[in-house]
């Protein structure tokens, strides 16, 4: 789903001060969200805009939703703090922003790297589908990206994919399978509000279709010992999220935030050429994930 902000909160938001937010360990101090939320009431059609996001993302067939911020964008510069707070203070209407990575800032930069693993997010070829933090007991309910920069030769567009969905069209033994704790992907270390490490794990969190996380990285295909039967099982499930994918084009200012409790994500791969592009021309995206208020509930 995309939402676009009303002209008269665009306006509003580009002459609103908000300070500088405040950190509490790894996560978003509740004054800030708490001054934030009591500056941005008083701006109008915000209340508005900020439920049509929430009832995308946990509402009835939801999931996923794009916040296209990008009038705001070029008003106030992708580069600028206080565009950047706009953009927390609308992650803050539907979660609490948290960084997992202790050496990284609440917002973490996913440039373009030519030399690294092309299937990496900062690679240039094919993303697969995955769930961040796959293998924490605690994933983050969120996961959201900035787009700074798009390819400037047109590729990497965005693939989501509903999970549940997905996994409701494979057969009754396939899905058994995949309930057993005999998957595997990732490191874990130096990290924090994600729980402890999850391995093996299941990929289904129960029988109960609609239920759950869905954790799964097509990745461990390739680079996890899995007995081929739950191989296969999690082949098939791969082949029908890609099956029932949508893919879209970020641009400058495009908020994308996925509930992890429903949708998978992933990216095409970047246009070749990638050597070719000057660094700081090169694709950027920034990351940010949410925790769900206890008093929310699971974000189902």
């Amino acid at each position: 789903m995309f939402i676009d902000i009303p002209s008269e909160l665009e306006a509003a938001l580009v002459d609103l001060p908000l300070p500088p937010w405040r950190m509490d360990d790894s996560f978003l101090a509740t004054s800030t969200m708490e001054r934030y939320r009591t500056d941005l009431t008083a701006t109008p059609q915000f209340e508005e805009t900020a439920a049509t996001l929430r009832h995308a993302l946990t509402g009835e067939g939801g999931g996923y939703a794009v916040l296209r911020l990008g009038n705001l964008a070029k008003e106030l510069g992708t580069d600028n703090d206080r565009f950047l707070r706009i953009a927390t203070s609308f992650a803050a209407e539907v979660a609490v922003p948290f960084s997992p990575f202790p050496r990284w800032p609440l917002w973490k930069d996913i440039g373009v790297k030519a030399d690294k693993d092309p299937g990496r997010s900062s690679g240039i070829g094919y993303n697969a589908f995955h769930m961040d933090l796959v293998n924490a007991t605690l994933p983050p309910d969120f996961t959201t990206l900035l787009c700074v920069r798009p390819d400037p030769l047109g590729g990497g567009p965005s693939i989501l994919s509903d999970a549940h969905a997905a996994a409701a069209r494979l057969p009754e033994n396939c899905r058994a399978l995949l309930t057993e704790s005999a998957y595997h992907y990732g490191t874990f270390f130096d990290l924090f509000g994600v729980g402890e490490e999850y391995k093996p794990f299941p990929i289904l969190d129960g029988s109960n279709l609609g239920k759950g996380f869905v954790r799964f990285s097509a990745k461990m295909l390739e680079r996890s010992k899995l007995c081929p039967e739950h191989a296969e099982a999690a082949r098939e499930l791969a082949d029908e999220l890609v099956r029932g994918q949508v893919s879209f084009m970020l641009q400058p200012g495009d908020y994308l935030v996925v509930n992890q409790h429903r949708f998978l994500h992933g990216r095409e791969a970047l246009h070749s050429g990638q050597e070719t592009v000057p660094i700081a021309d090169r694709r950027l995206l920034l990351q940010l994930f949410l925790r769900a208020k206890a008093d929310d509930g699971p974000a189902m």
